[in-house]
């Protein structure tokens, strides 16, 4: 590993081990807002009809302890590329069960990495916040993931930032509750990333307003 690979995940292995002191050390019972289990997310969205894909029993014991929902949505009118829509909810992140960055899952899974970039979004009814988009590859296929940290409306791309919140809301909130979002979608032949971010903004952006029934606040 090169000198820089190390001091990041020095970096990263203190920031989460502090992380874990901190939320350790809170004695006192932590708040649970009330929410809509994930299994009841609409599994039909506009235009848009899915596919549930059923998490097997591995991947389920890496995420932790939380919950989860994984659909493919399709546009069957428009004839557009499926959009792989990814909620996972901690309800606690105080045992250890944090949120993983799909950047450390997807090349495990035999994609290569083509570009990450910071960009930003603007929801319906939310402030305009960081997300991260990702291109991976293989063979010849590329897929675009974009995704972001969501937590008590609050939108942020970095994992480092994610943990600080984290520590903070655990403190003032008595709450470490947290969420990831993530989208994927093919991009395709002669479409740039930019053009695939435009194509499933409108699908995003139904899904931005059900967040609070299912993410609280």
């Amino acid at each position: 590993m090169k000198p820089r690979g190390w001091l990041r995940f020095a970096l990263a292995a203190g920031l989460i081990a502090l992380t874990a002191i901190l939320l350790q050390a809170r004695g006192r019972t932590e708040i649970t807002p009330p929410r809509l289990p994930l299994s009841s997310f609409p599994s039909q969205l506009d235009q848009w009809d899915s596919t549930q894909i059923t998490l097997d029993p591995k991947t389920l014991e890496v995420l932790g302890q939380g919950d989860f929902m994984e659909r493919v949505y399709r546009d069957p009118e428009a004839k557009l590329p499926y959009i792989d829509l990814f909620l996972a909810y901690f309800p606690s992140q105080r045992t250890g069960d944090t949120i993983h960055s799909p950047q450390h899952c997807l090349p495990g899974a035999g994609w290569n990495p083509d570009e990450s970039v910071r960009v930003t979004l603007s929801l319906p009814g939310h402030e305009p916040f960081p997300a991260n988009r990702y291109v991976i590859s293989k063979a010849d296929q590329r897929r675009l993931v974009l995704y972001w940290f969501w937590a008590h409306d609050r939108g942020v791309a970095s994992e480092y930032w994610n943990k600080f919140y984290l520590v903070k809301d655990a403190i003032r909130l008595n709450r470490s509750d947290g969420s990831l979002i993530r989208f994927v979608t093919p991009i395709l032949p002669g479409e740039t990333p930019d053009a695939a971010q435009q194509r499933i903004l409108p699908f995003t952006h139904a899904v931005a307003p059900l967040l609070d029934s299912y993410i609280p606040r």
